[in-house]
């Protein structure tokens, strides 16, 4: 087990990944590659630093960045500005960063212990308790972090706080049977039924993630599956169809609920930060028919004896 991990992101309070008033922590790391991501900054498992070129007050009035930078010729400037960094210069050293003093460079992602995240858990303990809610570990894919999430999922259960991992289960079935005592609820997402349409849109196959969701619900561990419902890759009857056949079928119709995510662009500035293009900057649809798509959609997986609602507030789970 590993004392410590890196996330990107805490959230107290949170109503959306899990039943009752929630922490949430967002670790880096992930493997998949979805094109409707909007979180840029938890693909790589390393501290990053994001550039917000508005905020720099240029090299000529300040420069502590390039005073501190490891690697100087790294930093990219045009008319006096960081606009951007080479990353495959960048050691990721992140004394930019902590230098900036016009917050022009952000850190994506910090070093926490254990028992540091712990502690901001425990403040929130009687919201909990009166809500139902506790600690969900997202991401990113929080299992590329899996000493830290089964040490800090041990210490939550310790203090008998209600435990959710949001995941996409592409991971070792090892990592997830060892996590699997100390997990109340899982979170998980079906993208496509289609593994080669999977790997086209997500850059890995879907078997693996398939196996691992028939495995939970084999488990009897409850479990809320998820589809991010994407215009012009996975909202056809065709697929919502095999995805329901495998519900039914493979699953045994064993959900806390299915929930459809309704596709909305969101990470653009993370990603120019990131001085990565934004994948779905082209994607254009008729917002309205989509929604209303998303709606049919929804009734016909209750018509079909499936719990399914649109949106990602869960009011209860059982808890083992």
């Amino acid at each position: 087990m590993s004392e410590y991990g890196i996330v990107f992101n805490i959230q107290r309070y949170t109503i959306h990944d899990g039943p009752g008033i929630r922490t949430e922590l967002f670790l880096k790391g992930c493997p998949l590659r979805c094109r409707w991501c909007g979180n840029p900054e938890s693909h790589s498992s390393a501290l990053q630093p994001g550039i917000y070129t508005a905020k720099c007050i240029g090299k000529d009035v300040c420069g502590c960045c390039l005073e501190k930078c490891e690697h100087k010729n790294s930093l990219i400037f045009e008319e006096q500005k960081l606009s951007a960094i080479d990353r495959s210069v960048c050691s990721n050293c992140m004394n930019c960063a902590e230098s900036c003093p016009a917050d022009a460079i952000k850190s994506w992602g910090w070093q926490i212990s254990v028992d540091e995240a712990l502690a901001t858990i425990l403040k929130d303990v009687s919201y909990y308790k009166s809500s139902g809610g506790g600690v969900t570990l997202s991401g990113g894919e929080p299992l590329v972090q899996a000493g830290f999430v089964s040490a800090l999922l041990k210490k939550c259960h310790e203090h008998d706080i209600h435990t959710c991992v949001e995941s996409t289960l592409y991971a070792d079935r090892a990592t997830i049977e060892n996590i699997l005592p100390d997990t109340d609820l899982f979170i998980t997402d079906i993208k496509h039924m289609d593994s080669a349409v999977h790997k086209q849109h997500t850059n890995v196959p879907n078997d693996r993630i398939l196996s691992n969701i028939e495995y939970l619900a084999d488990t009897g561990k409850p479990l809320i599956v998820r589809i991010p419902v994407i215009p012009g890759v996975n909202d056809t009857e065709e697929n919502m169809g095999a995805t329901a056949d495998f519900i039914l079928h493979n699953l045994h119709n064993s959900l806390v609920e299915l929930q459809l995510l309704e596709f909305m662009r969101l990470g653009e500035e993370k990603y120019r930060s990131l001085n990565l293009p934004y994948p779905m900057g082209e994607w254009e649809f008729d917002r309205d028919a989509f929604t209303d798509k998303i709606i049919t959609f929804a009734k016909y997986f209750n018509d079909r004896g499936i719990p399914c609602k649109t949106g990602t507030t869960t009011k209860e789970a059982n808890r083992q």
